[in-house]
């Protein structure tokens, strides 16, 4: 096992696809000469040459179309987003070309592609640039969308999304580009719809995925601080979404927290909230609650963003209603 950076990681499983297989290649603003907006594509325009390493204009909507013909006709393009913000340009590409085509040519097209970058808040960047979008495309059928929360499952799950053959949304975050983690040395696979238990309890689940596993896991550890054992589930994937490891929790801690940076309305944890009440009722002996952003666009000052997003407050404030311990 080796230690390396959440974006070592991302590099680490682009280069050993493209290596392995000529017809992957990289697009995307600034990925090539400026070695990536996050260095995420460094050193890879040496490597690979500019015919795979693509540095494209300030064009959601026209590279996207591009790199979605390329996958029509073979190749498998990987494309880089600046922020999954600028994605809503091309969003008429991701939602009405790739995750339809299969389907509207009977099977005679796959579209084995990635979108790649970063997704929600990133600091002081204000309303346009500090969405969640995991939500949206998780709601589009025809799309694979992945939100991996370390190092470890960032590059097992980025090499099963380029291996694939339908169109994978892959989520990121600009605060965790920096962050270490432990990587397994030589070829892994990680599969795409398969939670995580990150840690096992007895009193409560509480669910999340992406950045925002960090606030359960900090929350998790209050929470021993005070006698309650919690159990943590990581989804990883939220389209397919694993719902039977959430459902066996819940069995075994009769409770149900769900953390999530969208907001509240058609988010991930509403469609959990609802699957637990349909197949997990009767083990429930509590409401189930979520903890999301509020519903606002996001502030710009670091005060309003600290209460604005979940936190590790609300996320114990939420624990102990489920537990009847704070009213």
């Amino acid at each position: 096992m080796r230690t390396i950076e959440f974006r070592e990681a991302l590099r680490e499983a682009l280069t050993e696809e493209m290596r392995k297989d000529e017809r992957i290649f990289l697009m995307g603003e600034e990925v090539a000469e400026y070695n990536g907006a996050y260095k995420v594509s460094k050193g890879m325009l040496v490597e690979f040459g500019a015919k795979r390493v693509i540095d494209t204009p300030i064009a959601e909507l026209g590279f996207a179309g591009i790199a979605v013909g390329a996958a029509m006709n073979g190749l498998r393009p990987v494309v880089e987003f600046m922020t999954f913000n600028f994605s809503l340009v091309a969003i008429d590409q991701v939602i009405n070309s790739a995750s339809k085509m299969m389907s509207m040519s009977g099977g005679q097209f796959t579209v084995p592609m990635v979108f790649r970058g970063p997704t929600a808040s990133a600091g002081m960047l204000s309303s346009q640039h500090s969405q969640a979008f995991d939500n949206w495309y998780a709601n589009c059928p025809g799309l694979k969308v992945i939100v991996p929360s370390n190092p470890a499952d960032a590059k097992g799950l980025l090499k099963s999304a380029i291996r694939d053959n339908d169109p994978v949304i892959f989520m990121e975050s600009e605060q965790m580009y920096g962050d270490k983690g432990e990587v397994p040395d030589g070829e892994y696979l990680i599969p795409i719809g398969v939670a995580d238990v990150k840690k096992h309890g007895n009193d409560v689940t509480i669910v999340s995925f992406g950045k925002i596993m960090k606030v359960a896991m900090a929350a998790a550890a209050e929470l021993e601080q005070a006698g309650i054992n919690a159990e943590v589930i990581d989804l990883r994937t939220i389209r397919p979404i694993d719902y039977n490891t959430v459902i066996e929790s819940v069995k075994k801690t009769n409770r149900l927290v769900i953390v999530e940076e969208a907001w509240p309305l058609g988010s991930i944890a509403t469609e959990l909230a609802f699957k637990v009440q349909k197949e997990a009722f009767d083990f429930l002996d509590a409401p189930v609650r979520r903890v999301t952003s509020a519903d606002v666009p996001l502030p710009y000052a670091p005060t309003l963003i600290e209460i604005a997003l979940p936190n590790v407050h609300r996320v114990v404030k939420a624990v102990k209603e489920v537990l009847y311990i704070e009213n």
